[in-house]
């Protein structure tokens, strides 16, 4: 295996500086991460840490001051908006706390939404858009609307319309917060799915026991990389 060619995100020296009045915060100092594909990758910190800020540079929803970032063999540190923009849905599918569903639109419709701003065909569309919602178990709900689903489902719905552009890297932002603990392990149990089946996942947590999911834990303190690391308690992978 070319380990070059595995290697999804590359970034050098990362910083991110922003000037708020006379003051400049310097909220990432220099980063260096290595992703490969297919890693699950847990991102914690405490408040003010940089995770933040570090997840919207892998994102491609800010640029850095400095540094360089390679996303899939790409160099994207220069990119102006538009070109992050394209980068960002080809390559990148986000799932945050909050669910962020049209109201009065099916659980079908809400995970077509990126396809239809991509310009794909409605057959297409909807093709893909169930092949989604069977990937999150969600199969025999498609036609339902987001207050007819339990929070589970609902994050379930925002799952699958993340996964709908089939993106190199999901990128989930707190994904449990808004979820008591049952369904949090039972969405925890999905992106775990997810990844057996070969997806790249990145999670920014402040939750132990969620990073208890993932392979490796970047831990940031002060706008630096405090230790990578394995969970404490990690999943128990067969052979």
């Amino acid at each position: 295996m070319n380990v070059v060619n595995d290697v999804v995100i590359q970034t050098h020296d990362l910083k991110k500086h922003y000037v708020m009045g006379t003051e400049t915060v310097r909220a990432l100092r220099g980063v260096d991460v290595s992703i490969r594909r297919n890693e699950y990758i847990a991102i914690m910190g405490p408040s003010g840490s940089g995770k933040s800020t570090l997840m919207n540079l892998i994102g491609c929803l800010d640029t850095p001051t400095s540094g360089e970032y390679v996303l899939n063999g790409q160099p994207v540190q220069d990119l102006d908006d538009d070109e992050l923009a394209r980068i960002r849905n080809r390559e990148i599918g986000f799932v945050f706390q909050t669910f962020n569903l049209l109201p009065r639109a099916s659980a079908l419709h809400n995970v077509e939404l990126p396809l239809i701003y991509a310009g794909i065909s409605a057959k297409e569309r909807i093709r893909r858009a169930k092949g989604a919602l069977e990937q999150v178990d969600l199969a025999d709900r498609m036609d339902h609307k987001p207050n007819e689903l339990s929070g589970g489902q609902r994050q379930r719905v925002a799952i699958a319309r993340a996964l709908v552009n089939e993106p190199s890297i999901l990128l989930a932002d707190e994904p449990t917060g808004n979820l008591d603990s049952v369904t949090s392990e039972e969405i925890m149990t999905v992106f775990d799915g997810l990844h057996d089946a070969g997806q790249t996942i990145i999670m920014v947590t402040h939750e132990p026991h969620i990073t208890a999911h993932a392979e490796r834990v970047i831990t940031l303190r002060d706008g630096m990389i405090e230790s990578h690391d394995a969970p404490r308690s990690g999943r128990v992978e067969t052979v």
